[in-house]
């Protein structure tokens, strides 16, 4: 009995909100996304990338964000295997960061995937790759 004047309480506060409530809760849920753009080959733009990405995280929870670091132009080199920043790198890949490295820049400058940290995934163009992630909603971050 209970149960049923519960439910029925619930029901008729929801639809007392009616449908205006449901952008603000499906908003609540929505999963976030951030895709940041590293172009430099500065260690410490890097190390600032990575923060960033580090602090989403734990701000909002790894498991409820997807954090993307783009790579292109002269960035492309911190993605080297020997790279200063390569530690970090796999640190954040297993925080599940995807780190992307632009396959046009790569063979601009001569890199094969041999060349590149293991924690690199691969898009054919970096920047018409942050062009889809943020027509299709991401936040956007270059630091």
């Amino acid at each position: 009995m209970l149960r049923r004047s519960t439910l029925r309480y619930t029901l008729s506060a929801a639809l007392l909100l009616g449908t205006s409530a449901l952008p603000v809760l499906a908003q609540a849920q929505q999963r976030q996304r951030l895709v940041i753009q590293v172009s430099d080959a500065e260690p410490a733009k890097w190390n600032l990338a990575l923060n960033n990405a580090k602090n989403v995280q734990d701000e909002l929870g790894a498991a409820n964000v997807d954090v993307e670091i783009v790579a292109f132009g002269p960035g492309i080199n911190m993605l080297k295997f020997d790279s200063v920043v390569n530690t970090r790198l796999g640190d954040a890949s297993k925080a599940g960061v995807k780190i992307m490295a632009c396959e046009n820049s790569m063979r601009n400058l001569k890199l094969l995937k041999a060349d590149m940290s293991p924690d690199s995934g691969y898009v054919p163009a970096g920047v018409v790759h942050i062009m889809r992630r943020q027509s299709e909603g991401w936040n956007y971050l270059r630091p």
